[in-house]
């Protein structure tokens, strides 16, 4: 797959990049995006909710009458769950959510997640960049100059910058990260994926390590 290289002004450069088929090109797997993504989301859940139940909560346990002869229902503590103020029926407990995939499996999940965006025409290749301080209004111009404002964009670079960074993270709508640190769910979550020409290669090394 052949793409245009354009700069920060929106502007074609008159270079072209090659996209390796063996990552941009290849089907996509459903099933193994929907492990990985299933575990990106599971990993950011903190585990830490807790309830009472009726070892834990307080109140009597004496018996509230007699178990039989009453005309009622059987009640053996004020405890119980089925009453207002009584404990937690079954309720959640802190745990770990988190769970390992092969990483070959993780592999595949990303490029399945990449040959989307190229079958959708949602990659745009840009020239290497650099921003001086950072500020929002610098990445928020490259933004407009690309004319994705109003998208949700994900930015990969070659190695992580500071400023860029900095630059990015007060836009809602707009993501960066190291090649190094992408993920399927990153990947899918933008509309616009726009990958600087230091980062294609990183992306290659990393998705067709054998290791």
């Amino acid at each position: 797959m052949e793409l245009a290289v354009v700069n920060t002004s929106g502007s074609a450069t008159g270079k072209k990049v090659i996209l390796n088929d063996s990552i941009y090109g290849i089907e996509p797997n459903d099933h193994a995006i929907y492990l990985d993504v299933k575990q990106f989301l599971a990993n950011q859940r903190q585990g830490t909710h807790s309830s009472l139940e009726k070892s834990t909560i307080s109140g009597s346990t004496k018996k509230l009458h007699r178990q039989k002869g009453t005309g009622g229902s059987r009640k053996g503590s004020i405890k119980s769950g089925t009453f207002v103020g009584g404990a937690r029926i079954f309720g959640p407990h802190p745990r770990d959510y988190s769970f390992k995939l092969n990483k070959k499996l993780k592999q595949l999940a990303r490029k399945s997640a990449l040959a989307y965006k190229a079958i959708d025409n949602s990659i745009i290749v840009l020239e290497n960049f650099n921003i001086d301080e950072p500020k929002t209004k610098n990445y928020l111009n490259i933004l407009n100059n690309l004319k994705f404002n109003d998208e949700k964009t994900l930015l990969v670079i070659g190695e992580y910058n500071d400023n860029i960074y900095k630059s990015s993270r007060n836009l809602t709508k707009a993501k960066v990260m190291a090649a190094k640190d992408i993920n399927t769910y990153a990947i899918l979550n933008a509309s616009k994926l726009i990958l600087t020409e230091g980062s294609i290669e990183k992306i290659e090394e990393i998705l067709n390590s054998e290791k």
